[in-house]
């Protein structure tokens, strides 16, 4: 399976935007949009003026690379998105945040949705009690979220014990307990990323 492997913080320098691909490193003066906020490349400020597909473009891109997707898995969300009742961008973000790997992510218990996504592989992470690896595993409203009790020991979960973490509104969650809860389908208001969705449904439907 392809696989990004070059710097995280070049993906949030190109699109302009933080990104949060580094956990605590984003909320710090070490991040690279504080230091270099300039489109990476030899000659960043003499870009031509861009045009209404680049701008639709880069949104997507964004969207794609906020959430750690690739090309084939970001338009299966559009498609499954337009097959919905409602807006089919903001279906597509409801979709995407859903995913267990952004719910981790949501609740606190990964720096990031990458380190999230590698405690989904890693089977550190159950849903009503059954261990789930799969990252993309959709989540239903009532779904518990929990850690698998013989992994709660190690430094990353007792480190979240320690934590204050301010879940999203539609999740619950007790740091105490390593346990969160889906108690509503996330909304449009509940997407603290900078995001035009339009732009990204007008690209696909072209």
């Amino acid at each position: 399976m392809a696989k990004y492997i070059d710097a995280d913080c070049r993906l949030c320098r190109r699109e302009g935007a933080k990104l949060f691909l580094k956990g605590e490193r984003c909320l710090s003066k070490k991040c690279a949009m504080e230091r270099r906020p300039v489109i990476p490349g030899m000659h960043p400020n003499t870009r031509k003026k861009p045009t209404e597909y680049l701008t639709q473009l880069r949104e997507k891109q964004k969207v794609k690379r906020a959430y750690g997707l690739l090309e084939k898995q970001f338009h299966g969300y559009y498609e499954e998105a337009e097959r919905m009742k409602g807006k089919t961008g903001e279906n597509m973000l409801s979709l995407l945040e859903r995913r267990l790997d952004n719910v981790v992510y949501g609740m606190g218990m990964g720096a990031s949705r990458a380190s999230s996504r590698q405690l989904v592989n890693h089977g550190h992470i159950c849903v009503n009690g059954k261990r789930v690896n799969i990252p993309s595993f959709e989540v239903k409203v009532g779904d518990v979220i929990s850690v698998k009790e013989n992994k709660q020991k190690k430094a990353p979960f007792v480190a979240v014990k320690e934590t204050r973490v301010v879940a999203p509104k539609w999740l619950e969650f007790d740091p105490a307990k390593l346990t969160g809860k889906v108690v509503a389908l996330p909304q449009r208001d509940d997407i603290d990323l900078n995001i035009e969705e339009h732009l990204i449904i007008e690209l696909y439907s072209k």
